[in-house]
């Protein structure tokens, strides 16, 4: 029984050394097509518009916070304890409310770069698997740094990708 076994598990073994050695593996890096890609600048052209909107809005209503903190700073002596301690909280919630619109346009422009990136990152997506099966390939690696790939000697699918996507 124990031959047996052994003699199964070799042949196992055996088996899928010669199905992977049969195995066509290609690799791309997909950070470097993906900034390649046309689409792009005019995504990192809007993305960057909307982050200055946003900049500027906030550089305002920061002015804006100085200036009354200035104000109320050579006002304070001549205001009551009662006004100068409505004074602060006045500023605190401009301060809060600076605050809260940072962390939402960091949200938004977050969703966005997500919205603008997808159907770009779809386009190579598809254009790397019709490339790979067209040309047989069974396994697309991504070469990308830090994406695992030790080394990368084999077929790179870059400028055939390129080929399909028109540039």
């Amino acid at each position: 029984m124990k031959k047996i076994r052994i003699s199964l598990l070799a042949i196992l073994l055996a088996f899928s050394f010669s199905t992977f050695a049969q195995s066509k593996i290609a690799h791309i890096n997909t950070t470097e097509l993906v900034a390649s890609m046309p689409e792009m600048n005019d995504a990192k052209s809007e993305l960057e518009k909307l982050a200055k909107t946003y900049e500027t809005d906030i550089q305002t209503m920061a002015a804006e916070l100085q200036s009354k903190v200035k104000q109320y700073d050579t006002e304070a002596a001549a205001q009551t304890d009662e006004e100068n301690a409505k004074r602060l909280q006045e500023v605190q919630g401009m301060e809060q409310s600076i605050r809260q619109y940072q962390a939402q346009a960091q949200q938004e422009l977050q969703k966005k770069e997500f919205d603008l990136l997808k159907p770009i990152t779809e386009k190579a997506q598809a254009a790397i698997t019709k490339v790979a099966d067209a040309m047989g390939f069974d396994y697309v690696l991504d070469s990308t740094q830090g994406q695992g790939v030790i080394i990368a000697n084999g077929t790179d699918l870059m400028v055939d990708v390129k080929k399909e996507l028109g540039f």
